[in-house]
């Protein structure tokens, strides 16, 4: 995991973000879990321990400095992507994952047993059914959906003026054309990585949210 680890170390140096020792240390035990379980559970295509650090890992905390607020909800999560290395770098936050997947959340509740984290509920459903006793100020999907879709499933989940970030490869003009809410297309640069990636924020004011 030397190699992991330097590769952490450096993105997140690169990134401008604060993490200490103790986070860096569960994140690459969080890629330990991945690589064991994946076998079983076919949780990620990404097999190398190096890869899935930049693409997992760095991918998921280059979006820390557009999260607003101090509720945050991951849809479709799958592996725990990007709430899991989220809410280890950001303790002071609270995090709910969700995913209709059974495998994939029994997974991400053994990650939140095995790392201790206090911050992080796990929600085995799908976004449309799930209905929280409390809205979220930031919902956050990496690939889950056409983002039309993505407003359609979820934005009963966010809170008046909240925001929804969707982390994308590359943002067709036409998909981006489907949804009328105020959107902002932001790159993202991931360290080590070269493909395009992309943070597409939708601020869902009060007249979008519960329109029919």
């Amino acid at each position: 995991m030397d190699d992991c680890r330097k590769i952490l170390v450096d993105g997140i140096a690169e990134l401008n973000l604060l993490v200490d020792v103790q986070q860096v240390d569960q994140l690459l035990a969080f890629v330990k879990l991945i690589e064991k379980w994946n076998k079983a559970y076919n949780l990620t295509a990404i097999k190398n321990q190096e890869e899935m650090t930049k693409l997992h890992l760095l991918d998921s905390l280059a979006i820390i400095p557009y999260l607003e607020g101090k509720r945050i909800i991951d849809i479709g999560t799958g592996a725990g992507l990007p709430g899991i290395p989220l809410a280890i770098c950001l303790p002071q936050l609270s995090f709910t994952l969700l995913d209709s997947n059974a495998k994939k959340t029994r997974f991400v509740q053994q990650v939140v047993l095995e790392l201790k984290l206090s911050n992080v509920q796990i929600c085995h459903s799908r976004v449309e059914d799930f209905q929280p006793e409390q809205p979220f100020s930031t919902v956050l999907t990496r690939a889950f959906a056409e983002l039309s879709d993505i407003v359609e499933s979820s934005q009963h989940l966010l809170a008046e003026n909240g925001k929804l970030l969707a982390m994308k490869g590359r943002c067709a003009e036409s998909e981006l054309a489907q949804v009328t809410a105020k959107k902002t297309v932001i790159p993202i640069q991931i360290p080590g990585v070269e493909a395009e990636r992309n943070l597409v924020c939708i601020q869902l004011n009060e007249e979008n949210v519960g329109e029919e």
